[in-house]
């Protein structure tokens, strides 16, 4: 095993992967970005070298800077956590150069599952359902144009080399082809530098679930169940469980093996997951294959018990699986919110800012993983991700309820947040019914967006409550009381207690 690694991120993956390292005794590298020198994960990590100013391209992208860093530091291994360099095959590949283990698979897969037209393709090969669309990728629109009367509309066209929501429009009429075939177009070459899109065919009323997978050099593939990953805006996920309500024990034995097939057809090697679409009829298609640890992994964590970045290390490492199949079983109902410091009513823009004060919920079942403090200031260089508030309990409507209450102890001063957009979907009747799928916010939550949190109205309500708490006449006041001053003091009390 490694006793020394660098993790090339920041924030709250890589402290996550920093406390496994802590555990196992493996000493850690931080680096970090001018912007982020008073930043958690440096502070958390063994040692930290600066890498470059604060523009990603420029540090966090900036692979010969992070292979000096190593090399300087005398690590063993890079772990890329996730986004940057973590899907990247070049740099897996530089570092098998320098001789210096990446913590994933290998750069060929790595490169044959990111290009997604490659990766379509070795899914029909390996007889693993994919969606109906084009062969391979596309460069002119009138070959976008046939395809598109072949398959049908609705279609969504997409950057052949993109991931993570970048360059993807839905078409449902011909005459919106041609802007939205230029859009892809340049999205793609602005994200991946890289014009080539795929044309498949759009179910509008279709779940996104994902399986999480685990490999080892010796031979060993296995799952670890699914996750929902329905609900997203801008195609990105938002809220995460497992296991999905919607998802019966044929159609997971399916998925699953389908999965495991699939890592098997590539020579996996690492955590991984695939990902799928599943239609009302339960048929399932192949959407990618994602060559790294997950945003949402608690998820699986808190029902299995397994750690997945232990097993990352493990396999990185040469050594087996420390679980076999047989030995893995799903206890329970977890789920995880996302909490961004984002602009819900303006189309989710990031709201950077300074948070002045930050209240993290506590309690049974109920874990945080979070890069941020009180007097951080979240950039609008990153990803503006504040924590994932993850939760586990012995079914869904108590997993739910208890995320309401996390929820509801869960405070920020200083920035726009969307705390109050996953409450709203939380109590949607929708939601909880288990009646979810990837356009939901569209569906029932379209015209009526929750307000960000007023923040100036939160702080004078937890001052008047610091005032009620010591009043002498407090305990006299009816316990009916449900309207008014009285009613808002009772909700935010506890916040009271945090001043």
């Amino acid at each position: 095993m490694f006793t020394k690694i660098l993790i090339a991120n920041r924030g709250e993956i890589a402290v996550r992967i920093m406390r496994t390292c802590r555990e196992m005794g493996i000493a850690t590298v931080a680096v970090f970005s001018e912007a982020d020198r008073a930043s958690l994960h440096v502070r958390y990590a063994d040692e930290a070298f600066c890498i470059g100013p604060a523009p990603a391209l420029e540090s966090y992208l900036d692979a010969e800077a992070i292979l000096a860093a190593a090399r300087r530091s005398g690590a063993q291994a890079i772990h890329p956590g996730y986004g940057f360099l973590a899907e990247n095959s070049r740099f897996a590949e530089r570092c098998r150069q320098a001789g210096l283990v990446f913590i994933g698979p290998s750069p060929e897969v790595i490169g044959q599952m990111g290009n997604k037209s490659v990766a379509r393709q070795t899914m029909l090969a390996s007889g693993v359902p994919v969606i109906p669309g084009a062969t391979g990728a596309l460069e002119d629109l009138e070959t976008v144009r046939r395809v598109c009367r072949e398959i049908g509309l609705p279609v969504m066209l997409k950057a052949a080399a993109g991931g993570g929501g970048k360059g993807m429009r839905i078409v449902t009429e011909e005459n919106d082809l041609r802007d939205a075939f230029s859009a892809v177009r340049r999205e793609s070459y602005a994200s991946f530098a890289d014009s080539r899109i795929l044309v498949e065919r759009y179910f509008p009323a279709a779940r996104h679930i994902e399986v999480q997978i685990l490999a080892d050099s010796h031979g060993n593939v296995i799952h670890l169940f699914e996750r929902e990953c329905s609900i997203q805006r801008r195609y990105q996920k938002v809220i995460e469980e497992c296991p999905s309500v919607f998802v019966d024990d044929a159609l997971r034995e399916k998925l699953t093996a389908a999965a495991v097939q699939a890592a098997r057809a590539v020579g996996y090697s690492g955590a991984g997951t695939v990902e799928f679409l599943v239609d009302e009829a339960k048929n399932f298609y192949f959407l990618e294959m994602n060559t790294r640890l997950q945003v949402e992994h608690p998820v699986t964590e808190l029902v299995t018990g397994i750690d997945l970045v232990r097993e990352q290390l493990l396999a990185a490492a040469g050594e087996r699986l420390s679980v076999a199949q047989p030995e893995i079983s799903r206890h329970g109902c977890a789920m995880e919110c996302r909490i961004y410091a984002e602009d819900t009513g303006n189309d989710y823009l990031p709201a950077p800012g300074l948070i002045r004060k930050a209240v993290f919920p506590e309690g049974p079942g109920v874990r945080v993983d979070s890069g941020v403090y009180e007097g951080w200031e979240v950039s609008l260089h990153y990803d503006p991700l504040i924590a994932k508030i993850s939760v586990w309990a012995r079914n869904r409507e108590e997993a739910r309820c208890r995320m309401l209450r996390a929820l509801d102890e869960c405070l920020v001063f200083g920035v726009k947040t969307n705390l109050e957009l996953h409450r709203a979907m939380l109590t949607d009747e929708a939601f909880i019914s288990g009646s979810i799928d990837t356009r939901f916010l569209d569906r029932h939550l379209a015209g009526r967006q929750p307000a960000p949190d007023n923040l100036a109205d939160l702080a004078i309500i937890a001052s008047v409550c610091s005032t009620l708490s010591s009043s002498p006449g407090r305990e006299e006041r009816p316990a009916t009381a449900e309207t008014g001053l009285w009613r808002m003091a009772s909700k935010y009390q506890f916040w009271a207690t945090r001043f």
